[in-house]
């Protein structure tokens, strides 16, 4: 489902068979009714044949696996043996987050400060490959959904981190169709507001 050495989802296309997507071609995330473990998503994602396809991921797949923890095994040319990158990649992910830094983060506007996330957090995204990222984030301390202007790769590629990132100023309502409209229009409005994310 998710190949740790090139960063891409692989999901089934009708027109092609196979689709590999970045994270950042995602579209909605929802969260799927019934057991808790293992919790299941229902993913919308832009394909490279032109359309959008539904896919289900678990948590697991969407929060652990861009981390490497599975990524497979490798030929050390050094040593000449077939390790294990996925324990070499989960150790380097672990020190990384014990000394603070955070794989995934965004700005909650309504507490005013940026905070750690993990992809199971993000509801809606929308942009295109090279632009920028429209990310609505439901925020795990206040359960408010924020909006954030970022580059793909803040969305793609764990711990790397925009030094600024554009804000809507203003929370987003429950109500989802409506809800969407509107976040289609504010990303092509000029409302974001620059703001920088020191974690």
């Amino acid at each position: 489902m998710y190949d740790a050495l090139r960063g891409r989802y692989v999901f089934s296309c009708p027109e092609r068979g196979s689709a590999q997507v970045t994270l950042s071609a995602f579209r909605r995330l929802e969260r799927l009714p019934g057991a808790r473990h293992p919790v299941a998503y229902r993913v919308e994602f832009v394909c490279g044949c032109g359309g959008e396809h539904p896919a289900l991921v678990s948590q697991d797949e969407l929060d652990w696996a861009p981390l490497g923890l599975s990524a497979g095994s490798f030929l050390n040319l050094m040593t000449s043996r077939i390790e294990d990158a996925g324990a070499e990649l989960g150790d380097l992910a672990a020190r990384r987050i014990e000394a603070g830094d955070w794989p995934w983060s965004f700005f909650c506007y309504p507490e005013g400060r940026p905070r750690p996330v993990f992809p199971s957090a993000f509801w809606l995204l929308a942009g295109g490959p090279g632009s920028s990222v429209g990310l609505a984030v439901r925020c795990p301390a206040c359960s408010r959904v924020s909006v954030n202007l970022v580059s793909p790769p803040h969305v793609d590629v764990p711990f790397h981190n925009d030094r600024e990132v554009g804000v809507l100023e203003w929370v987003l309502d429950a109500d989802v169709d409506e809800m969407v409209a509107e976040f289609h229009s504010e990303l092509e409005s000029s409302s974001f507001d620059l703001r920088r994310l020191a974690l």
